[in-house]
């Protein structure tokens, strides 16, 4: 288990490389000073960001290890786990979606400060948002399980792997969907004893 923010660095720094790490430090320092703008994230995160939401964004890599792109990362907010996978695998292509007006401008300026050109994001709805089949799906508190895979089921086939951070939710939400189960499973999170992260691959049918 990843108890602070060295372990953290460690962790991350064994899946990129030094490139990689110099972007995440210079997203850590521009979420901390967007965050007095608007509320990205939660104040109290702020002095562990590398366990909280980059190491914690990391881990998905650790459940899709034979994915390719496109990764498609449902409600991408602050960059978590969209920026921080696009960064740490410039070999995938990662779409992010975002309908709030202020987190679409921080993503967009972000993704232009750090250069990242297998980054794009759609600055709409999910249901505005054009059918693409997707390899990796993603989502971090966008939505209970039951309306994330209703919305997501038309981007998935029969290769997508999801990968949901629900945190302590995650057995609970899982439970409720009895037609999930056979698909999906709860993995242990890495930066939180009490979180779980939902994984399954495979086309959902709403």
């Amino acid at each position: 288990m990843i108890s602070n923010e060295q372990e953290a660095k460690a962790y991350v720094a064994s899946f990129c490389d030094e490139a990689s790490l110099d972007r995440l430090k210079f997203l850590e320092d521009a979420l901390k000073e967007e965050n007095e703008r608007q509320n990205l994230v939660a104040r109290s995160s702020l002095g562990s960001i590398w366990r909280r939401h980059i190491a914690d964004s990391v881990q998905l890599l650790d459940h899709t290890e034979d994915c390719a792109g496109p990764w498609f990362d449902l409600g991408s907010g602050a960059g978590f786990p969209g920026i921080v996978i696009a960064i740490c695998r410039p070999d995938l292509q990662v779409h992010l979606v975002e309908s709030r007006r202020r987190r679409i401008e921080w993503l967009e300026q972000i993704v232009c400060d750090l250069q990242l050109p297998n980054c794009s994001i759609e600055g709409s709805r999910l249901e505005l948002v054009p059918s693409l089949e997707a390899n990796v799906i993603s989502a971090r508190a966008f939505a209970p399980l039951s309306r994330l895979l209703e919305l997501s089921a038309r981007f998935s086939t029969a290769r997508t792997r999801w990968v949901l951070p629900k945190g302590r939710s995650a057995a609970q939400e899982l439970s409720q969907l009895p037609s999930a189960q056979n698909m999906f499973h709860v993995e242990q999170s890495r930066t939180d004893a009490d979180a779980g992260i939902i994984v399954g691959t495979g086309r959902w049918r709403a």
